[in-house]
């Protein structure tokens, strides 16, 4: 379980973000590193139950500064993610633990150009179940909206009077839930964590069919 120690790790680190600190605390940090690899592990374990996880991934501490104004060295926070069984299960859920910021959610966040197209073209062929969808009462009550960048106007190729114009100008296709630091420490955190991906579902194994199908419904798989 995740415990307040944790979080007051990651708000030191955020004042104290430098190399002499981190490594005087290492200890402390491979603590709480094997606390988040348990939680992942038994997240992973439930999600199985309902779904195909191929894996997860923790990301490591380090910051890549190299092309960034900000040479802080460390991240202040732990998170990663969970894959889907490839090629057919599309989506990936996401898990970030931090200082007074956590959230979970998941989705598309840089889809590659045929895929990006192949989603806006499904988009245009027809829209209501994706509405459906993402204006059902369980995805309204666990994210509220679709997030995602956009182009401000019609993309290259698609009508900007389309009726599902607002759904074909995005770049980027996921769902976000916040949490309270004390929504993290509280017993049913694993259970609430689950729920929520498992509401995601819908909107993944919908953008599995269409990104494994042509827009006949061929699979290209």
């Amino acid at each position: 379980m995740i415990t307040q120690e944790v979080f007051q790790f990651l708000a030191d680190l955020k004042e104290n973000n430098h190399k002499d600190w981190f490594t005087e605390n290492k200890p402390t940090y491979q603590k709480h590193h094997q606390t988040v690899k348990e939680l992942f592990t038994q997240i992973q374990d439930e999600l199985n139950k309902t779904d195909q996880i191929e894996g997860h991934k923790i990301y490591r501490i380090y910051r890549d500064v190299r092309f960034s104004k900000d040479k802080t060295p460390y991240k202040t926070w732990f998170s990663g993610y969970f894959s889907r069984l490839k090629p057919a299960l599309r989506g990936g859920y996401y898990f970030h633990l931090e200082d007074g910021k956590c959230m979970i959610g998941g989705g598309f966040y840089a889809p590659n150009k045929d895929d990006l197209k192949r989603i806006r073209d499904e988009f245009t062929f027809g829209d209501q179940e994706i509405r459906g969808i993402i204006e059902d009462p369980t995805f309204k009550k666990y994210f509220g909206t679709l997030e995602g960048d956009g182009v401000k106007t019609a993309p290259k190729g698609y009508d900007k009077n389309d009726p599902a114009i607002e759904l074909i100008r995005k770049k980027q296709f996921y769902a976000m839930r916040f949490f309270s630091n004390e929504e993290v420490l509280k017993d049913n955190f694993v259970e609430e964590v689950v729920k929520t991906f498992i509401a995601l579902r819908p909107f993944f194994d919908y953008m599995s069919n269409v990104l494994t199908t042509d827009l006949n419904g061929e699979s290209i798989i």
